[in-house]
């Protein structure tokens, strides 16, 4: 019952985003798909997912309410906070490693290898969305290796 209320309440979130995103509109041609096509993406992306929740056949009873993962939930919600708090001062690699530790650790990843994998998400994104995908990206703390 819970979920499909909140699969609602977010398919109507979706709506109301999609709204908003669909008037993103650049000043000038800095691509061939504009600003809107990766927010639009998500969106139509999240409320697949609220639909699927909305229209599933009933399946396994929702389990009752857990302390321990809504703590879970709300360190995560931190994270990503901020992550995007930190994204511009600290730059892309650091805050993405910095995110991709700690959700690591939030899901009972082991020390060394959540640092290990936050580390490498943070270049290996950076590497592919600045070099492939030719996407600048901050680099915050990390200025002194620009070229």
């Amino acid at each position: 019952m819970y979920v499909r209320v909140f699969a609602a309440l977010w398919l109507l979130a979706c709506v109301g985003l999609g709204l908003i995103a669909w008037g993103f509109q650049a000043p000038f041609a800095y691509d061939p798909v504009g600003p809107r096509a990766y927010p639009l993406l998500l969106i139509i992306l999240m409320a697949c997912g609220s639909l699927w929740l909305l229209l599933k056949p009933k399946g396994e009873a929702t389990p009752a309410f857990d302390w321990a993962m809504a703590r879970r939930v709300g360190l995560c919600i931190a994270a990503l906070l901020a992550y995007a708090l930190l994204f511009e001062p600290l730059g892309f690699i650091v805050s993405t490693a910095l995110a991709g530790f700690c959700i690591g650790l939030l899901f009972n990843g082991r020390l060394w290898a959540c640092a290990l994998s936050g580390v490498l998400l943070g270049v290996l994104l950076y590497a592919l969305f600045d070099y492939a995908l030719d996407v600048p990206l901050p680099l915050g703390v990390l200025r002194f290796l620009e070229s």
